[in-house]
């Protein structure tokens, strides 16, 4: 089974390499993409020539589609992706350049995007991205204004031409041709964290992704649930399978939770160590485990590779060849060797006895744990301020009712007052919501959207349109606190509506209201509520 079509050239008859968008949308050419980590310093460092004298190599490759380039990846300061970039953009290589919210506000994520459509990429994969795990004397404070949704919808609204307003008028900017993609991560242990991933999955791909590259991971059966439940709910955005190499250092390195949503079972790394005792330290075992994750995405249905590692171009092309050398059946043997569950994991689909992998039938405990009966059982473990917290926004906040025409009046009076009137309301609302829910006085609730759960004080990404991809058996990356979009999907629930949860536009905090009533905000309609309607 070849990685790269007999049938097709990824080069064009100008010498360039047929665009990321072409080869997805327009062929059913198997792509390979492979992921370059920047260096750090300038690049004509000895580490930043020796990958970018990798990123040449690779470009040469006739069975190389893409190269993409990390933006400080793991949270760590690392040369700009446009520097390599730019170089392997003159080349006529395809590069997909990597854009994270952890380091930039919204307005220079816009900035920057005008600086990639002005350089000539379109091809971004959109991140939120890991939290700052080092920085220029000392650690770095992330900065999270929006996420990975909120930064599609930025692409999706560039690509439609941007309206901005001026005091001279609206200026309508020439519409870019960004190809955003993003990152899907459905190796996770619990139900609480699986299917946030796959609603979010889905608001991802409403709001523009044109392709889907899933995290890292070594379990072929979840794989395959990712391609069966995106068929299963309509979401058909080309899917790219990752593919990341490891080594005896790396799968410790995993094993230890080192990198954010990355997992590496006992069973997995004892299986690295036992081939890192061999001569060449595990070298080929390495490699021929990575083409046969090859083998095995394409036999899936996956659109193509991400191959990532510290690797040498050497590698990268073994890789290749390998996998290139497999029959058209050979994946499903590989299977059973690459299908490394945690315990007890929460699949969404039943097992498929006779392939390893998945079933179509959903899950039977999953299905039951929605009966009616079931869920009402399970309100009753739901605590009693949560329940208090629903029936005073549904009686008080919201339009329909009576009490929200009633709250209207109240603090259209409250603004025309002076400003110790509107102190002393604000005051009482921070005397009910700081101790309650640990208000951060933002002013633009996103209580209701996440059953009560404050974003700004207990996510550190400040997640509005559903959470990161960093938990680790439903905690979150930086600290022991458990993810509160996992707590969310548990309180919803019991109530049968946590399909729904992120079913609603995407929120942007407005950091104009920071500081002021969010009550008042919410009744007069000036929060991401009214603005989203």
């Amino acid at each position: 089974m070849a990685i790269v079509s007999k049938k097709s050239n990824p080069a064009r008859g100008d010498g360039k390499k047929h665009s990321l968008r072409h080869l997805l949308e327009e062929t059913d050419e198997f792509v390979v993409c492979v992921e370059l980590v920047n260096s750090r310093g300038v690049i004509t460092e000895r580490r930043g020539r020796y990958v970018l004298d990798l990123a040449r190599a690779l470009s040469d490759h006739p069975g190389v589609h893409a190269l993409s380039i990390t933006d400080n990846p793991g949270g760590n300061a690392t040369n700009n992706p446009d520097t390599m970039g730019i170089d392997l953009l003159g080349r006529g290589q395809e590069v997909i350049i990597h854009v994270s919210c952890k380091d930039w506000n919204r307005n220079a994520l816009l900035s920057r995007g005008w600086e990639l459509a002005s350089e000539g990429f379109e091809n971004v994969l959109a991140l939120s991205g890991d939290y700052p795990a080092g920085g220029y004397r000392g650690q770095a404070g992330g900065v999270f204004d929006t996420d990975s949704v909120g930064l599609l919808k930025m692409f999706s609204d560039m690509n439609s031409g941007m309206r901005l307003e001026g005091a001279r008028g609206d200026q309508v900017l020439k519409p870019t041709r960004f190809f955003p993609g993003a990152v899907v991560n459905n190796h996770k242990r619990h139900e609480r964290e699986v299917m946030p991933q796959y609603f979010k999955l889905a608001k991802k791909i409403r709001n523009g992704a044109g392709f889907i590259i899933s995290q890292i991971g070594y379990d072929a059966r979840k794989q395959d649930e990712l391609l069966k439940y995106m068929a299963r709910n309509g979401l058909r955005t080309p899917a790219i399978a990752n593919v990341y190499v490891l080594s005896p250092a790396l799968a410790g390195f995993f094993h230890a939770g080192n990198i954010p949503g990355v997992i590496v079972t006992d069973e997995l790394l004892e299986l690295t160590r036992k081939h890192a005792r061999s001569r060449d330290k595990g070298r080929a075992f390495f490699l021929e485990f990575a083409a046969k994750q090859c083998a095995i995405a394409r036999g899936l249905g996956y659109r193509g590779v991400y191959l990532g590692g510290h690797l040498k171009f050497e590698d990268f092309a073994r890789i290749l060849e390998i996998s290139g050398g497999y029959g058209n059946t050979d994946w499903k043997d590989f299977v059973s060797e690459i299908c490394f569950h945690q315990p007890e994991e929460f699949f969404f689909f039943e097992p498929d006895g006779d392939t390893g992998l998945s079933s179509v039938e959903v899950n039977r405990r999953y299905r039951h744990s929605k009966q009616p009966d079931v869920l009402r059982a399970g309100r009753g473990r739901v605590s009693a301020g949560y329940k208090m917290n629903r029936f005073v926004h549904e009686q008080v906040f919201e339009k329909d009712r009576p009490a929200f025409r009633i709250g209207r009046k109240i603090f259209e009076a409250v603004d025309r007052a002076g400003s110790g009137i509107r102190r002393a309301v604000h005051g009482a609302e921070q005397a009910v919501k700081i101790p309650g829910f640990d208000c951060r006085d933002c002013g633009d609730c996103s209580l209701p959207d996440i059953a009560f759960l404050c974003p700004e004080s207990q996510c550190v990404k400040n997640q509005r349109n559903g959470p990161c991809g960093g938990t680790r058996g439903g905690r979150c990356e930086v600290g022991e606190k458990e993810c509160i979009w996992s707590l969310a999907y548990e309180r919803l629930k019991a109530y049968g509506e946590e399909e729904t949860m992120l079913d609603g536009p995407v929120v942007f905090r407005d950091g104009a209201l920071k500081g002021t009533s969010a009550w008042a905000n919410a009744f007069l309609e000036r929060d991401h509520h009214a603005r989203v309607k």
